[in-house]
């Protein structure tokens, strides 16, 4: 049973209900919600001028707290429901999301990922790539892909 479980958020419903699936199965572990800023999603915007890219990432960073906060308002009230104490750290971090994933999870002492899954398939899961299965192939512990 993990003692401690990284969940990447990225505000999708899929993510939630990752939130919701750590909560029911290992109602004990300590857990640390993890949103990724990727600069590649700011595009031209923010080198139109000088402050946009500083405009761009306060907008994001506004984005990662509401994410987090949502993720962690879920996991207490998943957890109080059953009566378990809530043991949750909140990290937001820059970069590459399926990298920043991988290195936060060595670097965190995590012993379990857990990830949601959109389940895109073909062409679209080629263009966009796929977040949990990189994580998944490159993890230095256990990941649980959640769909």
């Amino acid at each position: 049973m993990p003692r401690h479980v990284l969940v990447p958020l990225d505000g999708s419903p899929q993510a939630l209900h990752t939130v919701r699936f750590v909560a029911d199965e290992w109602p004990d572990a300590r857990v640390t919600l993890l949103h990724v800023i990727d600069p590649v999603q700011a595009g031209y915007r923010a080198g139109v001028l000088p402050t946009g890219s500083e405009d761009w990432y306060q907008e994001a960073k506004a984005d990662a707290e509401e994410i987090l906060a949502e993720g962690r308002d879920l996991l207490a009230s998943e957890r109080e429901s059953d009566g378990a104490a809530v043991a949750v750290e909140t990290v937001t971090e820059v970069g590459r999301p399926a990298a920043t994933i991988v290195e936060q999870a060595r670097d965190r002492d995590a012993d379990h990922v857990a990830v949601g899954s959109h389940g895109r398939r073909g062409v679209s899961r080629l263009l966009l790539g796929s977040v949990a299965e990189h994580v998944a192939r490159r993890s230095p512990v256990p990941v649980t892909i959640v769909r």
